[in-house]
């Protein structure tokens, strides 16, 4: 199997499908979580929903990066999650989430192989 087609099939096992790691991905998780169960906040740990925004922060930002060549996120507002006050609000974090998941996996599928040998966000790098 080709390294992208491998990657992608790996990302998809992880976040939306499969069972590849403890025996769930992040889409089946996040799935039957209310809105106040995503937002609670236990001791000085990090909400569900802080934790789906972070990683929906880094696809955001490299799917941004794959088209423009530049990668513009940066850590410090990687947990800058808007308030959840409602249903909505979390369906809309978690529907984003999914969405961009698909499209990075569907991105990293598309790459030529020799990409994968090249550096990271190359100034030249322009996916299919």
């Amino acid at each position: 199997m080709e390294k992208q087609l491998f990657i992608a099939s790996r990302l998809r096992e992880v976040l939306l499908n499969g069972h590849w790691i403890a025996n769930t991905n992040y889409q089946e998780q996040l799935a039957d979580i209310s809105w106040e169960q995503a937002i609670l906040k236990i001791n000085n740990l990090n909400t569900i929903a802080a934790l789906t925004y972070h990683i929906n922060y880094y696809l955001k930002g490299l799917l941004a990066a794959f088209e423009t060549g530049k990668l513009e996120i940066n850590d410090k507002y990687s947990f800058d999650l808007p308030e959840i006050t409602s249903k909505t609000d979390w369906d809309e974090l978690r529907h984003d989430f999914i969405r961009n998941a698909e499209r990075f996996a569907d991105k990293i599928e598309q790459f030529d192989t020799e990409i994968f040998s090249q550096p990271f966000l190359m100034r030249n790098m322009v996916p299919i």
